[in-house]
């Protein structure tokens, strides 16, 4: 690895890469055992790599209370949503034993405090909304009423669903720095490629050295894309249409939490720890339903000061295939309308997909639609 361009790629949130992995401790049968769910074990594991730098472990009250209302830790650093573990009340003694759905310890916690917080004002603020329709409310109504804190250390790492594509930061930024990329974009996705998303990712790839297509692999909602019909679409698509050179796939391990504006600054904080120096923000980034706003989660990158962030988000409109430009393009680089503009639905997909229909190449490429079609009959 070039230890030049590493230290020419853009710094991780707060300075440096946490890392809190250890040592399975020797006392690891006596502590009490908190069991974690699948969200909570995402989180844990993106702390344990650094990730979710500069956190070193679930929130205690001061960050809690100050990212909640205002998205800051206690320290004033931008950080936009909670990372918090919920309990039903406070174990004894002053450590516990971390331990995944089937009860199985993976980590443990030093407890820095326990607290109370307030669901309809965390859903408000966080989600924009107290419906429990939304899926991220209806979790965090369902959850137990007290926060856990302190900082972790993780002695068994969770398995990876994608092991091959399973990468942690200090891995993306030494291949980074290995194929000499020095501005890198990143682009959250939790839906397969289809021809809008590939032309944003073309159009930010013209600007920068490398492309991250980083898909999100924890937990979704029942009725997204399953992760692995979703990466398989993707290795279809980067085989046929991108530069092998200058683009690189890799698992997100993240849950959704559907927070939609403040989801997407969080998105961004993640990959800056990954070493990307730019973040694709499209149109109703992480959102669900009718939450949001189409633009919602680029206006919010407003309320911090130019650069703040360090990581620059790229934003885009809406994109769709246009017959008389014959091209993608966006309402910014095309003057015609109406029957011009070829616009497909997910619900029209899906209808497509579920008939056995390839949908229209100015929407999806062949072999991604293949990809999804078999899916389709074999659910």
């Amino acid at each position: 690895m070039s230890t030049a361009t590493e230290s020419q790629l853009i710094a991780p949130h707060g300075g440096e890469l946490v890392d809190r992995t250890g040592e399975r401790p020797d006392d690891l049968e006596s502590l009490p055992v908190v069991r974690l769910t699948p969200r909570e074990l995402a989180d844990l594991d993106m702390l344990a790599s650094g990730a979710l730098s500069p956190l070193t472990g679930f929130m205690g009250r001061e960050d809690y209370e100050r990212v909640v209302e205002e998205m800051r830790l206690a320290n004033g650093l931008a950080w936009a949503l909670p990372v918090c573990l919920a309990v039903d009340s406070a174990p004894d003694g002053d450590r516990v034993a971390l331990a995944d759905e089937d009860g199985t310890p993976i980590a443990v916690l030093d407890i820095e405090e326990t607290f109370g917080y307030d669901k309809e004002r965390e859903a408000e603020r966080c989600f924009r909304t107290n419906e429990t329709e939304h899926p991220g409310v209806a979790r965090l109504f369902a959850q137990a009423d007290r926060y856990l804190a302190g900082p972790v250390s993780v002695f068994a790492r969770q398995e990876s669903k994608f092991p091959e594509l399973h990468r942690d930061p200090a891995e993306t930024r030494a291949l980074f720095a290995e194929r000499g990329w020095k501005r890198v974009v990143g682009f959250q996705t939790r839906n397969p490629i289809h021809r809008a998303h590939e032309y944003l990712t073309k159009c930010a790839l013209e600007t920068v050295d490398g492309l991250l297509i980083h898909p999100l692999v924890g937990e979704t909602k029942s009725d997204d894309v399953p992760a692995t019909v979703r990466v398989e679409a993707y290795r279809a698509l980067v085989q046929g249409y991108y530069p092998e050179d200058r683009v690189l796939v890799s698992a997100f391990p993240a849950a959704m939490r559907y927070a939609g504006p403040r989801e997407a600054v969080w998105h961004a904080i993640c990959r800056k720890n990954y070493g990307c120096s730019h973040f694709i923000v499209g149109r109703d980034h992480a959102g669900v339903g009718q939450y949001y706003g189409s633009y919602d989660a680029q206006l919010i990158f407003d309320e911090f000061e130019p650069h703040e962030l360090d990581i620059e988000p790229m934003f885009f409109e809406h994109s769709f295939w246009c017959k008389a430009c014959g091209q993608m393009a966006s309402a910014k680089t095309c003057p015609h309308s109406g029957d011009d503009r070829v616009f497909l639905s997910g619900t029209q997909v899906r209808e497509l997909l579920g008939r056995g229909e390839l949908p229209p190449e100015e929407f999806t490429r062949p072999e991604v639609a293949q990809v999804l079609i078999e899916a389709y009959r074999g659910a």
